[in-house]
């Protein structure tokens, strides 16, 4: 891979996030989508960039129904972006932010665009998963033997997990054990402050509300398994949280980054997603990393941090173990067991911290933490997606002080 800098590189300015907090009894639980999604709309544009000058929005979101659209177009409105900017919503399940980002990305790489914003946003208090309607699809020709993988789909998520921690041997306490260290993590990310760079505040909510800091592997082997009561290693406690957050990254080119004079908070260097069988959806990044690094000519050693969602500590844990990496360069300030999983939002959240994390480490730690090569900083953010999927994407921090711009 190339460490060159091109005027044409597609560079990330800001990228921020709502506080994230527990579905239902959280306190963005009464929030609406919408506040959520302008809330970080308005928060990653800088005062020197006019509102305007954003020629595209794209907005990843799962659970809102088609109505949804409309709530994302009145969100930019009311975040003070014109109407004169179009915008989109997609769905990838649990990628969308980073397909989003990636959409984004992929246009002004084009030439289509010049700026753009790439978000994620879920209110699974407003539109809880068990409210998901079944798929309309011909049922007598999918359960037709031909179709063992098509009905594989509808395997509820837990069980996908059950599924991994049987097949490669996981033990509830190892997940227990995984869990634990999360809520370690992040409460002491949350503690040392690091998280609050990040964080545009809601209404007033300013932090994270899902970290459990006294959680034990004590504690967690006494919640019963969800999908497999027998002999089940999947619980509430090693599962991801549902969660009501949104998040929002603002790229435009190098060149372009150099007229506004606007500091460069990292470059997005290339983007995968593959299938993998749908029962065991979890391995996603497992198979999605090892394409992305070797399409861009990078091995693991070379990437000094990792997010990979924790969308369960089975599959977390697997695809951490079969990759090889260094536990110590992998969701160092907790994931979304402690900090939650808006489906929507995940993958540009996973961004935000990953690049917030990047840019505090610096380069003269780099010897010291591990990880990256002379001349590039590597970051991956990575997670599993629903019907068994997986996607990647390579971001790169360079060099130098950074400080996100007054917002």
């Amino acid at each position: 891979m190339s460490v060159s800098r091109s005027p044409n590189d597609v560079v990330i300015l800001t990228a921020v996030r709502t506080p994230l907090c527990r579905a239902r009894r959280g306190a963005l639980a009464k929030i609406p989508p919408s506040t959520l999604l302008s809330t970080v709309l308005r928060g990653c544009i800088p005062p020197s960039i006019p509102p305007s000058c954003i020629e595209d929005i794209c907005v990843g979101n799962v659970l809102a129904p088609a109505s949804g659209y409309a709530m994302a177009r009145m969100a930019q409105i009311d975040a003070g972006i014109p109407y004169t900017t179009p915008l989109q919503t997609l769905n990838r399940q649990c990628s969308s932010g980073l397909q989003a980002m990636n959409v984004i990305a992929t246009a002004i790489a084009s030439g289509q665009i010049k700026v753009g914003i790439g978000c994620g946003v879920e209110s699974m208090s407003s539109h809880p998963m068990n409210k998901v309607t079944p798929p309309d699809v011909d049922w007598e020709v999918m359960k037709e033997d031909r179709n063992e993988e098509a009905m594989n789909c509808l395997i509820p998520m837990g069980v996908t997990s059950e599924n991994v921690s049987s097949k490669f041997g996981f033990t509830r306490s190892q997940l227990d054990e995984f869990a634990t260290i999360s809520h370690q993590r992040a409460s002491l990310a949350q503690q040392s402050g690091k998280f609050s760079e990040e964080i545009i505040p809601v209404e007033g909510v300013t932090a994270d509300d899902g970290i459990r800091a006294q959680t034990t592997p004590a504690i967690l082997s006494k919640l019963k398994p969800v999908f497999d009561p027998e002999n089940g290693s999947t619980t509430a406690g090693n599962s991801s949280q549902m969660t009501d957050g949104a998040a929002a990254i603002l790229l435009t080119t190098r060149a372009h980054a150099q007229h506004l004079q606007l500091p460069i908070l990292g470059v997005y260097r290339s983007f995968a997603c593959v299938g993998v069988p749908p029962s065991i959806m979890g391995i996603g990044p497992a198979v999605a990393i090892p394409k992305l690094l070797n399409d861009a000519g990078v091995n693991t050693e070379d990437v000094e941090l990792y997010e990979i969602n924790e969308a369960f500590a089975s599959q977390a844990k697997y695809c951490i173990e079969v990759l090889g990496l260094d536990t110590n360069k992998v969701n160092v300030n907790g994931g979304a067991i402690a900090l939650g999983h808006p489906l929507g939002c995940t993958g540009a959240r996973l961004t935000v911290s990953l690049l917030h994390e990047m840019k505090r480490r610096g380069v003269h730690n780099r010897g010291k933490e591990g990880g990256g090569t002379a001349g590039r900083r590597l970051g991956v953010v990575s997670m599993c997606i629903g019907t068994g999927m997986g996607a990647a994407a390579l971001l790169e921090v360079e060099d130098g002080p950074w400080r996100q711009s007054s917002l």
